[in-house]
């Protein structure tokens, strides 16, 4: 059985902003763990994620 070989295209602006991402939030990741622990940080961007998925980006909720 042969395998195939899929030649790598160059990325193009879409990957490379997303991959630019990607880098700013480990970074970013990095730096809440080092400050607040692992939990604080996947509840942060867990929260984030919810944000965005109801449209809350950008708003500033408070109780």
């Amino acid at each position: 059985m042969q395998q195939e070989h899929k030649m790598q295209s160059e990325p193009n602006p879409e990957d490379e902003s997303k991959d630019e991402f990607f880098d700013r939030l480990a970074k970013l990741s990095e730096e809440m763990v080092a400050k607040h622990g692992k939990d604080f940080s996947m509840g942060a961007l867990v929260l984030a994620a919810r944000w965005i998925a109801e449209n809350r980006v950008g708003q500033l909720k408070t109780n």
